[in-house]
C-alpha cells in the first residue's frame, strides 16, 4: 500500500483501481506532483498575442496564471497571484496594457515579464510609514513559468526539472503536431464546458481509440469513422502522449464495414443529413489522414477530424469537476470557403457537437457509477498489456499509456 493508502492492482497498467477517480487526497497530490511539477502545459497560441502589451489568463492545475507578449516582443508567463497579498493581478480573461499590469488592492505594479515596477506609497506619507529601506522591488516579483514555442503552441512549466519541450515532447508526437500546423493559426472561436467528473476521465476517453465509432453514432452511420477504416495509435515511449489517426473517411468496402457494424449498431440507409455540405472534406494535409487525435500529458488536445480543428485545454476543478476549454481554428491563408468549411464541421464537436456531446456525458456515467466502488478496478486490456504503438484503433494502449506516465510521477 503507497503513501495514498492505494494499492495498484498486480495486472499494472491494465487495471486502474476506481479510488484514484474520486479521492480527494490523491487530487491534491497530483495538482502538486503533476500540474506543478516536471510537465509542460499548454497555454496560448502564440498569435494569440499578437502586440506587445496583450494578455491572456489562463491556469495550469488549478493554479491561475497570466501569459503576456512583452515589450521585448517575447511571451511570458507568471502566476496571476500578487507578491504582496496574493490577489490576483488580472481579472480579465484576455485584454491589452499599454501601462503593465497593476494589482488593483494595493496598486503594486509589474511590467509584461513580471518584474515589479512600483509600489503605491512606498516612501510613506509625510515621512511616516511606508516599506523599509531595506526592500528591493527585484525582490518581489510575480513568480515566472519556463516557457517555450512549438508550431505556434505556447507551453509553460513551473518546475526547473521538466526536460527542454522539444525532447518532452519527442520526434513522432512533434511530427504530429506539425502536420496539423500548415499555415499561420486563426482563432474562429471558442466554448468551455463543465463536466461532472475526474479530469482523469476525459483524459482516458481522449486516448481511448475504440469507443469513437460505438459511442458516437453520427461517426457510424455517416462513416465519418470506422474501426475498419485504416487507421492505428501513436504513443510516445513512456506513454504520456499520443495521436490515433483514421485513413480513408467514407471511402473503402462499405459492405464489409457495414457487416462488420450490423451486431453492433442499427444501421439506417434511410437517413440523409438536410444539408450534404457539412461532410463536404478537403485533403489539404495531402496524408489521407481524416482524423488525427493528439494529446500531450498531462492534459492538452488537438484535433483534427475532416476539416475541423480545435484545440482542447482539460483543467481539473475538483475531485469530481472538470472544466473543458475549446479552442476552434484556422488558418490566415485559408480561403472563404475554407473557413466556411472549418466553421460547419465545427458543429461536430464541442459541448452540443454531434460527436462529442456523448464525451462531455460518458464520464459523469462512470463518476456516478464508482461510488461505493474504492475497492474495484476497469478492466484495460483490449491490445494486450503494453502501451505499444500499433497499426489499429481497437486497442487500449494509449490509456495504458497515460497510467504508465501517471504513476511515475505519483510514486503509484
Amino acid at each position: 500500500m503507497d503513501q495514498h493508502g492505494l494499492t495498484w492492482p498486480k495486472e499494472g497498467n491494465a487495471r486502474v483501481p476506481y479510488k484514484v477517480f474520486a479521492d480527494p487526497e490523491l487530487y491534491r497530490a497530483e495538482l502538486d506532483r503533476i500540474f506543478l511539477g516536471p510537465s509542460w502545459q499548454f497555454l496560448v497560441l502564440a498569435n494569440e498575442l499578437p502586440e506587445p502589451g496583450d494578455y491572456k489568463t489562463t491556469f495550469v492545475g488549478e493554479t491561475p496564471i497570466i501569459v503576456a507578449r512583452g515589450e521585448d516582443g517575447q511571451i511570458h508567463a507568471m502566476l496571476n497571484r500578487c507578491a504582496h497579498r496574493g490577489n490576483l493581478v488580472c481579472l480579465k480573461a484576455k485584454g491589452h496594457t499599454n501601462d503593465g499590469l497593476t494589482c488593483v488592492y494595493h496598486s503594486w505594479r509589474y511590467d509584461l515579464a513580471g518584474n515589479l515596477q512600483s509600489v503605491a506609497f512606498r516612501r510613506g506619507v509625510g515621512g511616516k510609514g511606508g516599506m523599509p529601506a531595506d526592500f528591493r522591488l527585484e525582490d518581489h516579483g510575480l513568480t515566472r513559468l519556463r516557457t517555450s514555442e512549438f508550431s505556434g503552441l505556447v507551453f509553460g512549466t513551473l518546475s526547473p526539472y521538466a526536460p527542454p519541450l522539444a525532447e518532452y515532447l519527442g520526434n513522432q508526437i512533434g511530427s504530429h503536431i506539425a502536420r496539423v500546423f500548415t499555415g499561420t493559426p486563426k482563432v474562429l472561436g471558442t466554448t468551455s464546458q463543465i463536466l461532472h467528473n475526474n479530469w482523469k476521465l476525459y483524459v482516458e476517453n481522449v486516448k481511448d481509440t475504440y469507443h469513437a465509432s460505438l459511442l458516437h453514432t453520427f461517426f457510424t452511420t455517416f462513416r465519418v469513422s470506422r474501426l475498419t477504416n485504416p487507421g492505428g495509435v501513436g504513443i510516445a515511449e513512456n506513454g504520456a502522449h499520443h495521436f490515433s489517426y483514421t485513413q480513408g473517411g467514407a471511402h473503402g468496402d462499405q459492405a464489409e464495414s457495414d457487416k462488420a457494424y450490423a451486431g453492433i449498431q442499427s444501421m439506417r440507409d434511410d437517413i440523409r443529413l438536410e444539408d450534404p455540405r457539412f461532410l463536404d472534406v478537403v485533403d489539404e494535409i495531402g496524408d489521407g489522414i481524416t482524423i488525427q487525435i493528439l494529446s500531450v500529458f498531462p492534459n492538452f488536445v488537438l484535433q483534427q477530424i475532416n476539416n475541423s480543428l480545435a484545440l482542447r485545454l482539460v483543467l481539473p476543478r475538483g475531485p469530481d469537476e472538470t472544466e473543458l476549454l475549446w479552442t476552434y481554428f484556422g488558418f490566415e491563408e485559408d480561403d472563404a470557403a475554407m473557413t466556411e468549411r472549418r466553421l460547419q464541421q465545427a458543429n461536430l464537436v464541442g459541448p452540443a457537437g454531434y460527436v462529442s456531446m456523448e464525451d462531455g456525458a460518458v464520464g459523469g456515467f462512470v463518476q456516478r457509477a464508482i461510488k461505493g466502488g474504492a475497492d474495484a478496478c476497469s478492466v484495460i486490456e483490449m491490445g494486450g498489456h503494453e502501451h505499444l504503438s500499433q497499426d489499429t484503433r481497437t486497442t487500449e494502449a494509449s490509456i495504458r499509456g497515460f497510467w504508465n506516465a501517471y504513476r511515475g510521477l505519483m510514486g503509484l
